[in-house]
């Protein structure tokens, strides 16, 4: 190394080949980084602005009390203590588990049967598939009005229908007995497309020499979809039920545009009561720590389905 070294001419670099190697990888490496980091820059702007810092805001604000007018002030876990004797929020917490345990089953057997249905080979098949899919595309606010007049005790279609065969039909809107279930019933229609393309895409991924062999073994229709399909539908089952749950919680626009909660909270659920008190009561500590321990729930919730998944799978 000394002899080749003074081999060399005067004024010639005496860097190590391997050194130059690294300095050109790391070059390269950085110019790799550099157009993904500016195309990646706005999104992340926009993350860090709109869902990061509010998140991180409404932790350290649900240890305060804060009217909007004067500053927070800390008081520690009050708020989340509060909750727990708050007798609207119990009542909303399981107006929310009722509208889920209703409605999550139902989000999960009726999109699997059509997406059976959907997935032979007939004629118009793509025109139920449109049809179907349709008022996923639309807005909720939108579908809310109008099945708010369907459901309308007076003048609605659904009463009309109903007197047609000698029902009474109840005041939808008004009825603590009713006003949940009409709230449901939309909700439902409005997601059964979105789950359906799911199962959809999922029964198209299964490969068609499973039936043909079940069928030389002379399996019927029932025992290929017991142990082919629900089987293979596993992580599409996992997937659809992990995000029904999760929009369940999160229901809305509907409880908002429909029955504003009423009557007598008897349809109000987390998010409303949410909602409320924070633009409504402007309790904004309350109202985020209302918005924590949902978020709590639903992550355990979350976590309890991939546990039980992964149990069966084993």
């Amino acid at each position: 190394m000394h002899k080749a070294a003074k081999a060399l001419p005067r004024g010639a670099p005496t860097v190590l080949p391997s050194r130059i190697g690294a300095r050109r990888s790391k070059s390269i490496t950085r110019r790799q980084w550099f157009w993904p980091a500016v195309f990646l820059a706005p999104a992340l702007v926009g993350f860090c602005a709109f869902t990061l810092f509010p998140a991180v805001a409404s932790l350290a604000l649900s240890f305060t009390s804060w009217n909007l007018n004067t500053l927070p002030k800390w008081i520690g876990l009050d708020n989340y203590v509060k909750m727990v004797s708050d007798p609207t929020a119990i009542k909303v917490f399981w107006n929310t588990v009722y509208f889920t345990v209703v409605t999550v089953p139902v989000l999960l057997v009726i999109p699997l049967l059509l997406a059976i249905a959907l997935n032979q080979k007939i004629a118009g098949v793509r025109f139920f598939r449109a049809a179907y899919f349709l008022p996923v595309i639309s807005s909720m606010v939108a579908m809310s009005m109008v099945w708010q007049w369907m459901y309308n005790a007076d003048f609605g279609l659904i009463n009309y229908c109903l007197d047609l065969v000698g029902i009474n039909g109840p005041k939808w809107m008004t009825d603590e007995r009713w006003a949940m279930p009409a709230v449901m019933i939309t909700s439902i229609w409005k997601s059964i497309g979105f789950n359906m393309m799911l199962f959809l895409a999922g029964l198209q991924g299964i490969s068609s020499s499973y039936y043909e062999a079940a069928e030389i073994d002379g399996a019927n229709v029932f025992q290929k979809f017991w142990n082919i399909t629900l089987p293979s539908l596993r992580p599409t089952t996992l997937f659809v039920t992990v995000i029904t749950i999760i929009n369940s919680f999160q229901v809305f626009d509907q409880v908002m545009v429909m029955t504003g909660g009423g009557p007598n909270r008897s349809s109000s659920v987390l998010v409303h009561y949410i909602y409320q008190n924070g633009f409504q009561f402007y309790r904004m500590g309350y109202a985020s720590a209302l918005g924590w321990a949902l978020t709590i729930f639903v992550l355990i919730l979350t976590l309890v389905q991939f546990r039980l998944n992964k149990s069966q799978g084993d």
